[in-house]
């Protein structure tokens, strides 16, 4: 794909390069950072509420 000169390609191959950990641990485990990201956005939203006042 890298010779391909698709920018796209490139860009997608990337992301697979950098995060396969995260990728198969997810098929090998069924584990994601969903509770992590949850937890992120409450805060974000609480922060927010704050400001707004």
């Amino acid at each position: 794909m890298k010779q391909s000169g698709f920018k796209a390609f490139n860009t997608i191959a990337n992301t697979i390069i950098i995060n396969y950990r995260f990728i198969f641990n997810y098929f090998v485990n069924r584990s994601t950072n969903t509770a992590a990201e949850s937890f992120k956005a409450k805060i974000k939203a609480f922060r927010a509420q704050f400001k707004r006042g």
